[in-house]
């Protein structure tokens, strides 16, 4: 199974899963990288570590169903079976939601159904959590469908919040959970791939 990635800043989810697989505790082929952000630090990684990237965005591709047109037909080429999220700023597609329907994973930084949906992303998320005054949060591993945070949840990671949290701290906690997190659900879904 081949994994490729849609990313828009950092990427460390995709970094730490294609080490994973660089390591052999991932069964998995790495794939590409798709980013919206050219300026974008994965990109420059991606360059530096000799994993094949492109930058397909607004820019490149001015309507939207141009874009979407190229994301999936360039992840088709790659012959990726698996998309995987790592901080993807963009709404998918229909075309490339329908060519991966059910193969494409995302991670949210909270505990899904809570605090998912349109505009909840980044520290806004921490900052609803904290306002709300929850004693816990976390990551959510899910399958991506044509609505935000909407489809099934694969696993969690939880972390307490203290009375003390900030945004930051808080964000912190719930960012060291995140690879190891994406690794296990991603294990578990190619087992299941696998099995079908």
């Amino acid at each position: 199974m081949k994994i490729s990635f849609l990313a828009s800043h950092g990427g460390s989810s995709a970094r730490a899963i294609l080490k994973a697989i660089a390591e052999g505790e991932l069964n998995a082929e790495a794939g590409i990288v798709i980013t919206n952000n050219q300026d974008s630090a994965i990109q420059q990684w991606c360059v530096d570590h000799h994993v094949p990237v492109f930058h397909i965005s607004s820019r490149t591709h001015p309507q939207p169903e141009a874009a979407d047109s190229a994301i999936v037909n360039t992840l088709k080429q790659a012959n990726t079976d698996i998309v995987v999220c790592s901080g993807y700023m963009k709404k998918i597609g229909p075309d490339t939601l329908a060519g991966y329907a059910g193969r494409i994973l995302n991670i949210h930084p909270a505990l899904l159904p809570a605090y998912g949906g349109s505009g909840m992303y980044g520290d806004r998320v921490h900052a609803a959590v904290l306002k709300a005054g929850e004693s816990e949060s976390g990551a959510s591993v899910h399958i991506v469908d044509e609505n935000y945070d909407e489809g099934p949840v694969i696993g969690q990671s939880r972390v307490k919040v203290r009375p003390e949290d900030s945004v930051e701290t808080l964000r912190q906690k719930v960012q060291a959970t995140e690879p190891e997190l994406y690794i296990d659900c991603l294990k578990k879904f190619l087992a299941e791939c696998s099995a079908e």
